[in-house]
């Protein structure tokens, strides 16, 4: 695996959203893959680099693409950037390149791969863990990404709003005495299993329940399509579990918003 697995299982993740909703468009123009959710989260209205990028003038031009179509819908958005498209110089000043055209920065994730992940270190809590297909669990699915994620709830709700997502965004939420405690997903991408939305209620956090549900996520994921190796983008919390599971950085994607 290389920074395209990365590159390509998350622009697939995006796509899945997207193609789920009756507002949501896929496209690919020269360069630039969008994958729209039509939503008010602008996250989800998403533009990814799909080809090297030479020098700051190419960059320009690759966001100018996704501009003029998310500006002509009338759509906020983000583009989500695996740096290992762009050459030293473009990387060098994608900040700034960024910033000209409205677009902020947002954060930067390790992108994470993983060619089998390793045993638990610890015994794990034992958990009831369930696939999302609509529902209860789809709402507390959304509660708990609404909570964890620091997004209102009808932002995140619209995000997963349509059933037909849950069919290959694989989801599942793990209750502890009945109560929706942790969330993970799945997203097959790239010939890999995109691991997703990890998060857990910050009371509950620190007892390996987010671990718990998210192997539980990677073991249905490999039993339905027989792929073992899997990626993630970590966030700090995550970075030293990720680490112990197995995982390892090998690119950078930088998120830019508006």
């Amino acid at each position: 695996m290389n920074f395209v697995t990365v590159a390509d299982n998350l622009r697939e993740s995006f796509r899945v959203i997207a193609a789920s909703r009756g507002p949501g468009e896929v496209r690919e123009l020269q360069g630039v893959s969008i994958a729209a959710a039509g939503v008010t989260f602008q996250m989800f209205n998403a533009s990814f680099l799909s080809a090297p990028v030479a020098g700051e003038a190419e960059l320009a031009r690759r966001i100018m693409l996704a501009s003029v179509h998310f500006n002509a819908r009338g759509l906020e958005w983000a583009c989500w950037v695996c740096e290992d498209w762009m050459d030293a110089r473009a990387r060098r000043r994608a900040r700034q390149v960024f910033d000209r055209h409205g677009l902020r920065h947002s954060v930067d994730l390790p992108g994470m791969v993983a060619e089998r992940v390793l045993p638990a270190v610890k015994k794990l809590p034992r958990m009831d863990v369930r696939r999302v297909r609509g529902g209860p669990a789809a709402a507390d699915f959304c509660g708990i990404g609404s909570t964890c994620f620091h997004v209102p709830i009808a932002w995140f709700c619209e995000v997963f709003d349509s059933p037909a997502v849950w069919e290959q965004f694989l989801a599942y939420v793990g209750y502890l005495d009945g109560e929706p405690v942790s969330t993970a997903a799945v997203v097959v991408g790239g010939g890999a299993l995109g691991v997703y939305n990890v998060a857990t209620l910050p009371e509950r956090q620190c007892h390996g329940y987010g671990e718990a549900v998210m192997r539980y996520a990677l073991d249905d994921a490999r039993r339905i399509t027989g792929i073992e190796c899997s990626i993630l983008q970590s966030t700090p919390a995550g970075l030293r579990l990720y680490q112990r599971m197995g995982y390892h950085a090998i690119t950078s994607v930088g998120v830019y918003s508006t």
